[in-house]
């Protein structure tokens, strides 16, 4: 957290209107807020100060929310994404989580969804138990942190985001157990819908890269009903 311990958001939105109507809500409800109208502005901002959490529009000036995301990831792996987009099509939405965001918010959208949204991941952020704090979990050659979003694959070292290490560990408390879709996305997700489910795709996909090398996990498809978490003992 910043020093005031006041949330402190990064938000990028080159509508001047929208963002002041935003800002102005999200400030009354505890939140410090930086602004930024174009993707050059906001990494110079970022790049200079420290954020809780990043709001970016897809469409901006410059370099548009999918390249800034892409920056951000490639200095902090850790700061939670959070997309405002206007597009409606899915594969926008999956390309944002490809490079590293933890959500997305579609436009028109309601301010207090957006602020719970945004609560969430703060408060997954900031949140820690002092006794399971440097409690690792071992599995064969692989350790996992869920507090430091860390994750150590024989020598190789990932750092997660959120939601990564989220759908880790509920698959570690369950490992070698058949959980359905369905399950995972009430859980984890709040809702089971088409977009949801695009979004469990892509976050399945980056575990199995962490995986890839070893031989002890994996993670499989039930057709029809779910994944298992596989780990041999």
């Amino acid at each position: 957290m910043t020093v005031n311990d006041n949330p402190k958001i990064l938000y990028v939105e080159d509508d001047e209107t929208l963002s002041f109507i935003t800002s102005d809500n999200l400030k009354r409800k505890g939140f410090e807020i930086v602004n930024a109208y174009d993707g050059v502005q906001a990494f110079e901002l970022f790049s200079n100060d420290t954020f809780d959490i990043c709001l970016f529009d897809v469409m901006l000036p410059k370099m548009d929310g999918f390249d800034l995301a892409h920056k951000v990831r490639t200095v902090n792996k850790e700061i939670p994404i959070l997309f405002i987009t206007a597009k409606t099509m899915p594969e926008d939405r999956i390309k944002g989580l490809l490079l590293g965001a933890d959500d997305y918010i579609v436009k028109p959208y309601n301010i207090e969804e957006l602020a719970l949204r945004i609560k969430v991941f703060l408060k997954r952020k900031k949140i820690i138990d002092p006794e399971t704090e440097n409690q690792n979990i071992r599995i064969g050659s692989v350790t996992f942190n869920l507090e430091k979003l860390n994750l150590k694959v024989g020598e190789k070292e990932h750092t997660l985001t959120y939601r990564e290490a989220e759908l880790l560990k509920f698959f570690i408390d369950n490992k070698n157990t058949v959980v359905t879709r369905e399950r995972i996305l009430n859980v984890l997700w709040g809702e089971n819908d088409y977009f949801a489910g695009r979004s469990l795709d892509v976050f399945i996909t980056r575990l199995r890269k962490y995986f890839k090398s070893t031989s002890g996990i994996s993670i499989e498809n039930k057709h029809g009903v779910g994944f298992i978490f596989k780990v041999n003992d």
